[in-house]
């Protein structure tokens, strides 16, 4: 069990870490690493900050706590704020703190991720393309399709979220 002290100089007991159910990537290595050349191939060409907003929304959106340790740490230590951070989950209430091409990838990312209506909304795509010229909203569509598969390989597996240090896996 893990313990803390808060700053009542009380003992916190946290509850135990759950331990992952696969270690997919020793599993299945050939797999994992085309998983990463993939996602390498992915984000050339797209604005880092970009890439690293969408993939935070998509985890949330999919609660992959290994994919939101990771990208939250991959983006402050890139020197993304606190605060846009913190306000993703609630973008389009908090839309003054990102820019109208973010605004658009983050409304792609929502339709790509969740497809509640079985397809992404034609106004979606077309806000998207207003802000993205063509290679860079393939790049974007391809960033966003990629972390919704590392998000499922995370929720699936159960990768457990709290020891990823930035960089570790480039």
């Amino acid at each position: 069990m893990t313990t803390t002290e808060n700053t009542t100089d009380e003992t916190m007991a946290y509850v135990p870490e759950r331990a992952p159910r696969l270690r997919w990537a020793k599993a299945a290595p050939e797999v994992y690493r085309a998983m990463m050349k993939l996602n390498e191939a992915a984000e050339r060409g797209l604005d880092p900050a970009v890439a690293e907003l969408v993939r935070i929304r998509a985890s949330q959106l999919n609660r992959c706590a290994f994919c939101l340790d990771m990208h939250t740490k991959d983006a402050l230590a890139a020197g993304e704020s606190v605060e846009r951070i913190t306000q993703l989950s609630a973008w389009e209430e908090s839309a003054h703190f990102y820019t109208a091409k973010e605004l658009a990838a983050l409304a792609l990312t929502e339709a790509i991720t969740v497809l509640t209506e079985g397809f992404v909304p034609d106004e979606v795509y077309e806000r998207a393309a207003e802000h993205f010229e063509e290679g860079e909203l393939a790049q974007l569509v391809s960033t966003i399709v990629v972390i919704n598969a590392w998000n499922r390989f995370g929720v699936t597996t159960r990768a457990t979220a709290g020891h990823y240090k930035p960089g570790m896996y480039k």
